[in-house]
């Protein structure tokens, strides 16, 4: 990854973008790929298109949601402190004991997720709070003090910053789904700079967290010949992941193809064959029933729109902790760019049948 893909990566992870409250990482998003995109367009809930016009007949979407999972202010007590909310699928196990953000209109205001201290507790009670039971302490003694910081409905998010592992492993809150979007713009910049005969549309939704609904909204005003959506997928080759719940998917052996559901055949043999051409590894994961992605809500729209849901290798998916190996999204962009400079000569991708033989 070179210093520029990897300063932009890194913007994006520092910008706290829970759903609901996108704008900042949206912005950040829009910055870099203008550096390369004919135009970039956003809608009036803050979903960014950014568009290579081909001079084809094709039209293809390449899709990541850009919110996290996050907190929201629900209430402040009279003592001064703050009780909470879920903004999507935020995990009760891990809030305890964090340092978090809230974002005000005034600018950050930090504060930690209280955890009473082990020796006060009942050692033979070890069932842990809903979210909605614990609270967030900014050092103020009443309220007071603590509404003239924050306000109600203000978004929260674990201040946990980015940290690089061994080898090209990087762990940081909020990787779901900044690598989709950061994906999404590198295979945008391959099109562009290939000069694809495809139009090419990089795609950064809002809300996917909260039902894929930034999703609805660019499909039905896209209209593509298809769309493929990036999204991270669990990485279960860890010791704590169950043995029914492995999928085979392994950190750092390249991006996952989904099969299954939303995940249109043509489009799955598309890219398996592109990957093929381009040396780039890929791994395969069964999705029976939904991906849980953006593609579930694209191949819906507008009587159907082919769609496939490539994934990310992610490690502790909804934690502070996420980790993902900066190779299979290099992996994944070359994938992408290839598959959008080799679009118009792929298509079309429906479903076809033999009519005739059974006449």
């Amino acid at each position: 990854m070179d210093d520029p893909q990897r300063d932009f990566l890194e913007s994006l992870l520092d910008t706290a973008s829970p759903s609901g409250f996108e704008t900042p990482g949206q912005r950040v998003w829009i910055e870099y790929v203008s550096q390369f995109a004919d135009n970039v367009r956003t809608d009036d809930y803050g979903n960014a298109v950014a568009v290579h016009e081909g001079d084809g007949d094709r039209e293809i979407a390449i899709a990541g949601h850009g919110d996290e999972i996050g907190f929201m202010v629900r209430d402040i007590t009279d003592d001064g402190f703050i009780e909470l909310s879920r903004i999507g699928g935020s995990d009760r196990t891990v809030t305890r004991g964090q340092h978090v953000t809230v974002h005000t209109d005034a600018g950050p205001v930090s504060g930690v997720v209280g955890q009473t201290a082990i020796h006060l507790r009942d050692r033979e009670d070890d069932s842990i709070d809903d979210v909605a039971e614990q609270h967030v302490d900014i050092g103020v003694s009443d309220g007071e003090s603590a509404r003239e910081r924050v306000e109600i409905g203000d978004p929260v998010t674990f201040a946990s910053g980015l940290e690089s592992l061994a080898g090209t492993r990087l762990s940081a809150r909020g990787m779901d789904n900044r690598v989709g979007i950061w994906t999404a713009a590198e295979a945008l910049r391959t099109a562009s700079d290939a000069d694809a005969s495809a139009t090419v549309y990089a795609v950064s939704t809002v809300q996917e967290e909260l039902g894929l609904q930034g999703a609805k909204m660019v499909g039905f005003d896209l209209d593509p010949d298809a769309v493929v959506a990036v999204d991270v997928t669990h990485a279960t080759d860890t010791p704590d992941v169950p043995g029914k719940r492995s999928n085979g998917v392994e950190l750092g052996a390249g991006p996952v193809v989904a099969r299954g559901s939303a995940n249109h055949p043509q489009l799955v043999e598309s890219l398996r064959s592109v990957a093929d051409e381009e040396n780039v590894d890929v791994q395969l994961e069964a999705t029976g029933i939904r991906t849980g992605t953006d593609a579930d809500a694209f191949y819906t729209q507008r009587g159907g729109v082919p769609s496939v849901n490539l994934g990310l290798p992610n490690r502790y998916m909804h934690t502070p902790v996420e980790v993902i190996d900066t190779a299979d999204l290099t992996n994944a962009a070359t994938l992408l760019g290839a598959f959008a400079v080799a679009a118009e000569s792929l298509a079309p991708f429906g479903v076809e049948f033999d009519t005739e033989s059974r006449a």
